[in-house]
């Protein structure tokens, strides 16, 4: 047990040794947290809250442009310029505005568009009633009844050729595909509206030319149908997932596996200095070794935690932000904390037994680590990932911690829930320490 104690003191010693990289060591996770939570739910906001620019080139005047423009008017998602205030630009110079980064989609009605679209839905209603686009008024008969003279009417009214009404959307070149194709959905969403609204007034208006008696297909269907939204809870959950709830797990796991750097480095610059071997000469044991850097870093990876956890509970809602909840099983959070943090450690010797320089651990642990998190889900969610990639992220033990702490923070789970991740994480560690513990037979062979 002495010998254990003082090793724990030289491991202890070995950390301390460099302040400022402990200060960093705990300062540079910390303000990763607080500043990718704070930068997340910004984007969320500005998704939700700020308008998109758009302008608006309506040369129609008629009720197609009126009714287009009073439509993304009243719409939550753009921020609509008219040029009503005299500004007005020719299509050219729209398309120029645009490509600048002015605005970032524009919407170009050209002249005549409701006449066109009025002539090509009297055609469509002329078919439909006729069954016959290319019947001649020519040849009904004087003794026609009055509703076949209404229909031929009706046809020589939409007679011609018809084509379709292009109205022009332009979008900013820097906006991202996923971001267009949603624009281009939600203007298409406005225009099948208008659309369905006109056809509805014309079929309106040559229906009760033919029948007697006075008909309104103009139904108000809005309210119809009302679509509710919330997130799906269990009935012991009462925490309401929030940009805080998501990011401070994610980069957490993050933060606590850069520790490999540090570890793997003191365990290489022991073997440099020559106090590896010493250690190995008098009574002391490989197990105890590792053991002791065990026990020292395990307390450094809770007290990031717990410091990352407070931050997220106290300082990230000075900020403006939703606090932190940790759901209702201490216990589970404190067991999955644990598990993490012996995964990185057990990451950290692996590398430290297997790497013969400082400058190999170094690049090596930050570029797997960067790696891991990446195909984890730490930056990328792993529902958007290609089905490949989302079989991948079960090899990360970051995947597992992330995993395990959404089902506390996000969740609201209990330990039960989580025992997959925790035996997953504490059987990865058990495996680095048999990787460490080989590499140094070998080393010492």
């Amino acid at each position: 047990m002495n010998h254990f104690i003082r090793l724990l003191f030289k491991d202890f010693l070995l950390l301390i040794r460099d302040f400022w990289g402990v200060v960093l060591l705990f300062l540079m996770p910390w303000a990763l947290v607080l500043m990718m939570t704070y930068l997340q739910d910004s984007t969320f906001r500005s998704v939700n809250e700020t308008r998109i620019p758009l302008y608006l080139l309506n040369s129609d005047r008629d009720s197609l442009g009126n009714m287009v423009t009073r439509q993304l008017q009243e719409s939550r998602i753009f921020d609509v310029s008219t040029g009503a205030d005299g500004s007005s630009f020719s299509p050219d110079e729209v398309e120029e505005a645009v490509s600048r980064g002015e605005y970032l989609i524009a919407v170009i009605i050209p002249e005549n568009a409701t006449a066109r679209l009025r002539e090509n839905v009297r055609r469509e209603i002329a078919r439909a009633f006729n069954g016959d686009e290319d019947m001649d008024s020519d040849d009904t008969s004087e003794e026609d009844s009055p509703n076949d003279s209404i229909k031929n009417s009706v046809l020589e009214s939409g007679r011609g050729a018809g084509y379709p009404l292009e109205i022009k959307l332009l979008v900013d070149p820097t906006a991202k595909q996923s971001f267009r194709i949603s624009l281009i959905r939600a203007m298409r969403e406005n225009a099948l509206m208008v659309q369905n609204k006109l056809l509805l007034n014309e079929i309106t208006q040559q229906v009760n030319r033919i029948v007697p008696f006075p008909i309104d297909l103009n139904i108000d269907t809005a309210d119809m149908i009302v679509i509710s939204e919330s997130y799906a809870q269990s009935e012991k959950a009462k925490i309401i997932p929030n940009s805080t709830q998501h990011n401070v797990p994610a980069w957490s796991m993050f933060a606590v596996f850069f520790i490999v750097i540090s570890l793997a480095g003191n365990m290489i610059r022991e073997r440099e200095i020559g106090c590896f071997n010493r250690l190995m000469t008098m009574p002391c044991s490989f197990h105890l070794y590792l053991l002791s850097k065990v026990g020292v870093y395990l307390c450094v990876c809770l007290l990031q935690l717990a410091l990352i956890v407070l931050t997220g509970m106290y300082i990230i809602p000075l900020l403006g932000l939703p606090a932190l909840k940790l759901g209702h099983s201490l216990p589970a959070l404190f067991a999955m904390s644990v598990s993490s943090s012996l995964a990185a450690i057990g990451y950290g010797l692996a590398i430290g037994s297997i790497a013969r320089t400082n400058q190999q651990a170094s690049i090596f642990g930050a570029v797997s680590v960067v790696i891991l998190a990446a195909i984890g889900g730490v930056w990328i969610p792993t529902f958007l990932m290609p089905y490949f990639m989302r079989i991948i992220s079960y090899v990360s033990p970051l995947n597992w911690g992330l995993n395990g702490f959404n089902e506390l923070f996000v969740r609201d789970a209990g330990l039960y829930d989580i025992l997959p991740y925790i035996s997953v994480s504490l059987i990865f560690f058990l495996i680095t320490i048999i990787i460490s513990y080989r590499s140094f037979r070998r080393r010492r062979a």
